[in-house]
């Protein structure tokens, strides 16, 4: 595996047309919407807008991003893009962490350096992890795609694949969101090549082909985690409608207008994060913005909505029927303002579940919203798996 050490240089001409772009906004009219029901406020986006088109320093976050190490490689004709933070301990355990949509491998940034380099943050040397966060197929800078039909389960392949070119015979793995569902199938395909599977997100292999957690699972003091599922997919997964049935269509849209695209992903960030309805108590404006303007300059709005449409397209199969279907050692981390929630009973089914712990706050972006509960929770579960590194 061929690997070349990246630094993000965006061409000052994006920039320009980026700001001239914001210059020339056409704001659609709005009606009664500083409550967000009928999607992003106006009012709100205008005043995000205003600290983007002046006060917002690109420059500053570019500088930011690449102090951390980066790196690129091409995996089947694939070019990823991937962070690796070598551990400061004894024996770092390697560790693979995975993002989601609307994510990037900069969400993690909390997170890195005290995994890393525990002794630096008041932590134990013992807990170091050598880090790996690649960006998925399709996502910032593992762009452009040269094929289609890659999605969450073929992405583990790839992973495997990036771990062994790295020398990690076995590794760790952690995630949410997308990057849940690529821990999971590597958990579940190459179960020996895992020494455990951390998850804040957990929902079925297949639940993209149709596969569903029945009712009848859930206990009489988890039904409100039901209706709250219920509720998300009535009233919060348009988005996944129509990403996975026609992202192309909404790429169109979405690469030619920044400001659109910036109210695609900040009412996610919005809705999906325990904020209290304020989404600046979770995120600073430049955290969206940086979100935004790594979609924006690495035209990938429409790649990385793709995922969607080649995990309902190409679902996922097992490789193996045992239970549990997962079988590395899981641990899994509830944060209670998540999207959707699975029952205990059926996650002891489906998972080899060593650790299950419910946290006291939080929602679907944990590395960003409780970097120090999840921190600590990684290094709690795999303390006891570090002997097979040695």
């Amino acid at each position: 595996m061929h690997v070349e050490p990246f630094h993000i240089a965006i061409p000052q001409a994006d920039l320009d047309d980026l700001q001239r772009r914001l210059e020339h906004a056409r704001w659609s009219p709005e009606l009664d919407n500083d409550d967000w029901r009928y999607g992003t406020s106006g009012r709100y986006l205008r005043a995000l807008v205003d600290r983007w088109r002046g006060g917002f320093d690109w420059r500053a976050q570019e500088r930011a991003i690449n102090e951390l190490p980066q790196f690129r490689t091409s995996l089947g004709g694939t070019p990823i893009h991937f962070v690796h933070q070598r551990g400061r301990g004894p024996a770092p355990m390697p560790l693979l962490l995975g993002h989601g949509w609307p994510w990037t491998f900069w969400d993690f940034q909390k997170v890195i350096g005290p995994l890393a380099d525990p002794a630096r943050f008041g932590g134990d040397p013992g807990d170091a992890f050598d880090v790996v966060v690649p960006s998925l197929p399709g996502y910032t800078f593992s762009t452009p795609l040269a094929a289609t039909g890659l999605n969450f389960w073929r992405t583990a392949d790839l992973w495997v694949a990036l771990m062994d070119g790295l020398g990690y015979g076995r590794f760790a793995a952690q995630g949410g969101d997308w990057g849940a569902l690529v821990a999971a199938q590597l958990g579940h395909k190459y179960a020996d090549r895992l020494f455990g599977v951390h998850l804040h997100f957990v929902t079925p292999l297949g639940h993209f082909g149709g596969r569903s957690v029945d009712a009848s699972d859930f206990a009489a003091d988890e039904r409100q985690l039901l209706d709250g599922n219920r509720r998300f997919l009535r009233d919060g997964s348009g988005y996944a409608a129509i990403q996975s049935t026609r992202p192309q269509t909404l790429a169109h849209a979405l690469d030619d207008s920044p400001i659109g695209l910036c109210a695609w992903l900040v009412e996610k960030r919005r809705s999906w994060s325990d904020c209290g309805g304020d989404v600046e108590r979770v995120f600073s404006r430049d955290d969206l913005l940086t979100t935004v303007c790594l979609y924006w300059l690495t035209r990938s709005s429409g790649s990385s909505a793709r995922y969607y449409y080649e995990a309902v397209h190409h679902p996922w199969t097992p490789s193996h029927d045992r239970e549990p279907v997962v079988e590395a050692p899981t641990a899994v981390a509830v944060f209670p303002r998540d999207v959707v929630h699975m029952p205990r009973r059926w996650i002891e089914r489906y998972y080899r579940l060593a650790r299950y712990t419910v946290m006291p706050s939080g929602g679907h972006f944990a590395p960003m919203e409780q970097p120090e509960r999840l921190v600590e929770d990684l290094r709690s579960f795999f303390r006891p798996l570090r002997g097979a590194v040695r």
